[in-house]
């Protein structure tokens, strides 16, 4: 176990199941995510939390605890006794340290700072691989000249529309933009993954599944926590499609805890024939994963322009 103090950090409970270690390199985020947990997290009101700022002394302080942590890792007497490790390893992220957990490694004012940057090569430097987890778009494309083998590159997705987006999401880099950084990072042979967390409008999730399967590795399925509009949602019902959905397109597949609580079955034992997913609009009555969202969307403007 890594002795507390250090900036690399093992992350509990949800976060653990990203990845086993973390670095938080900025105090709040910019982005200004309606359902963030951040706030609540670091007990610190939203207005607060907004006015994110560089961590005092924390490329410093990473220099320094980069190799204790490392010595740890590979001392013999304590490997396999991390907390986090096992979900993270069913998540494929083992050895990997994640910016950020609390904030967006590249948020707005890391255009400034360029902290993230300056991690990932002193991760690099010590032997540790790095997963990246943004709403930023392309403002992350400036490093992946750093991301090689054993690194990852992830996007949170949760909305198709610009319209839902900038309503949950104000201040984030809207879908199209993440869509076509996530296709330049797998073109340039970085592993992908997508989180599909949180949940705001299940029919916009699985949609995003079916358009970004082709240059995606993997699946993180979650649910929306800290929010009264999970209650809307038909978990199970939204959750067994999901899951059926991105086994169909071979896709490497993580179920996080929450999810699998909730649809209350063995995912392992969850057939493999992917259902005849319904379209907006065809599901009636009281039926249904939850309120068909307020703006409806293309497939193909949303693809209009990305890069190839």
């Amino acid at each position: 176990m890594l002795r507390k103090g250090l900036v690399i950090y093992e992350p509990k409970g949800r976060a653990g199941e990203y990845c086993p270690l973390a670095l938080n390199l900025y105090r709040g985020c910019g982005h200004g995510c309606i359902y963030c947990y951040g706030p609540d997290t670091l007990h610190m009101g939203r207005p607060e939390f907004l006015k994110a700022a560089p961590r005092q002394g924390i490329i410093e302080k990473l220099q320094k605890d980069a190799p204790t942590a490392m010595d740890t890792l590979n001392n013999p007497d304590i490997q396999g006794m991390f907390e986090g490790l096992q979900p993270a390893a069913e998540a494929g992220a083992t050895g990997n340290v994640w910016l950020c957990v609390t904030s967006d490694s590249y948020q707005p004012i890391d255009e400034i700072h360029q902290l993230t940057r300056q991690a990932i090569i002193i991760l690099h430097g010590h032997g540790f691989n790095v997963t990246i987890l943004t709403k930023a778009g392309k403002r992350a494309q400036r490093d992946f000249d750093l991301l090689g083998p054993g690194d990852q590159f992830a996007v949170t997705l949760t909305c198709t529309s610009e319209e839902l987006s900038k309503k949950w999401e104000p201040r984030a880099a809207l879908p199209r933009d993440r869509i076509d950084t996530l296709k330049k990072a797998h073109d340039r042979g970085i592993y992908t993954w997508v989180s599909i967390e949180p949940v705001l409008y299940p029919e916009e999730s699985l949609e995003l599944i079916r358009m970004t399967h082709p240059f995606v590795d993997e699946y993180k399925l979650g649910i929306l926590n800290h929010h009264p509009h999970a209650a809307t949602i038909n978990w199970r019902e939204y959750g067994a499609t999901a899951i059926e959905l991105v086994r169909s397109l071979g896709k490497k597949l993580y179920i996080k805890r929450d999810l699998s609580k909730l649809i209350k079955e063995n995912p392992s034992r969850l057939s493999l024939k992917a259902p005849r997913i319904a379209s907006y609009g065809s599901r009636k009555g009281g039926s249904g994963f939850s309120a068909t969202p307020p703006t409806s969307f293309r497939r193909d403007s949303l693809f209009a322009g990305l890069g190839q």
